[in-house]
């Protein structure tokens, strides 16, 4: 009798395995499909984005580890850090608005040899100040989930040429996808220091790898950086500047509800960009100090944050539209803020793992959808504007976060940054399903 039951488990396990992996290979056939019917310059963008995020996925999950070893101090780590953010944001202006009266390809074409000069840099030389500036304009370790750092307003615009408004939602939902899923491969290889070190310093906290075996990690940034000059020297671009625009009495209303959408924009992004300044950056350190973790036990719990996430990214796409952006950033964005409240109450390193996996599929899953909304507020000479105004609205508020945190964390107090990112976070989604409520659709081109 007991022989014949675990037959029909068996033989039930199987049936509905095999129904997972037919309905998976469905999914992945669609996917497929979809993306062979993008534009080739899409496709060549979301794929730099692909590459980008290898060598972002390593150092957000190493840098600050890396930082360590060298003896640096949390508030030294937090200020360099936050430095980065400062100049990200003023940098991302200057550079939307450029974009927008000239072309938006060579500034990416830029960025990537500016990335190339800083990883080698990083790579051949440990030296406080020079390791401080490269961090400074490169931005390493912030986890831009494969964006362009200050010039990520230039990806965004020049993304959306080649998109239907309608499809916007989707399309930018699987860049935010491939973004993640290339952070999870770079996280993984993050492992790497744990294995290849010589020997180990052993500290109050746990066990710290030897500041060296982090260096080769750059090499990762170098590689990706020549494959992206490869795909987006090849991009075809139509945009060729701003449009000018005779004057018409109809032009002034039209800006006019363009521009209070920015400031709204900008407004909300305030308390959105603190909250992830004050739990995102410092994330690492913060397992490392709470649960005396190193690389070889935070790299595949980040890499599993990311390839999640990127696969929350796709059905977050697929769900706005059905259900509108507002609606599924409010909902999933709401169960993440939960989550964010429990995460520094767990004892036991495996459950702040799952909470932090769950809350950044939640989270940063919607990061597409946002983007589509912002692309779709403004006409395409202004995209730029947008998309920048965009950026500085969030990296300024953040990039005070991880001094404070730093700080913090290194006086003990380990809970209070998540607190207060928390508080900040729901008044952003109050606010922020108010203000979009009428955006709650699937967004026509204004123009």
């Amino acid at each position: 009798m007991l022989s014949i039951v675990l037959k029909n488990i068996l033989q039930l396990k199987i049936s509905v395995l095999l129904l997972i992996f037919d309905n998976m290979s469905l999914w992945l056939q669609s996917i497929h499909q979809q993306w062979k019917g993008l534009h080739p310059t899409t496709r060549s963008i979301m794929l730099a984005r692909a590459f980008r995020s290898l060598g972002q996925g390593a150092l957000v999950v190493d840098l600050t580890l890396y930082l360590k070893a060298l003896q640096w101090s949390g508030f030294h780590i937090g200020w360099v850090l936050s430095l980065a953010g400062i100049m990200g944001a003023l940098l991302s202006l200057v550079v939307g608005i450029s974009s927008d009266r000239m072309r938006r390809k060579p500034f990416l074409l830029l960025y990537e040899c500016i990335t190339m000069i800083c990883s080698l840099l990083a790579f051949l030389t440990a030296q406080p100040l020079l390791l401080t500036i490269v961090i400074v304009i490169a931005g390493f370790g912030r986890g831009a989930n494969g964006a362009a750092g200050p010039f990520s307003p230039v990806e965004q615009a020049w993304l959306a040429e080649e998109v239907l408004p309608e499809k916007r939602g989707k399309v930018y939902s699987w860049n935010t996808a491939m973004g993640f899923i290339g952070m999870g491969l770079g996280a993984l290889l993050a492992i790497v220091p744990a294995f290849v070190h010589h020997h180990t310093l052993t500290l109050q906290y746990g066990v710290l790898v030897q500041a060296s075996a982090y260096r080769p990690l750059f090499l990762i940034v170098t590689v990706a950086t020549l494959c992206n000059l490869y795909l987006l020297y090849r991009a075809k671009e139509n945009y060729n500047g701003k449009i000018v625009r005779e004057s018409h009495p109809q032009e002034v209303p039209i800006r006019r509800q363009e521009n209070k959408m920015l400031a709204g924009l900008v407004f909300l992004n305030a308390f959105n960009g603190v909250a992830i300044g004050l739990t995102g950056p410092l994330i690492s350190y913060w397992f490392a100090l709470k649960f005396g973790k190193g690389p070889g036990e935070i790299a595949p719990m980040m890499a599993i944050t990311f390839f999640i996430t990127g696969i929350a990214a796709v059905f977050t796409g697929n769900i706005s539209e059905k259900k509108g952006i507002v609606t599924t950033v409010v909902y999933a964005r709401a169960i993440g803020l939960i989550l964010l409240l429990l995460l520094p109450l767990v004892p036991f390193f495996w459950m702040a793992a799952i909470l932090y996996i769950a809350r950044s599929a939640l989270n940063r899953g919607s990061v597409g959808a946002r983007q589509a909304l912002t692309v779709s507020l403004v006409r395409d000479e202004r995209r730029g504007l947008a998309t920048s105004l965009n950026a500085v609205s969030m990296q300024l508020p953040q990039s005070a976060g991880p001094s404070l945190s730093g700080w913090l964390f290194s006086a003990g107090n380990l809970g209070l940054p998540f607190y207060a990112g928390a508080a900040c976070q729901a008044i952003y989604l109050v606010l922020y399903s108010r203000f979009f409520k009428h955006q709650n659709k699937p967004i026509t081109n204004p123009s």
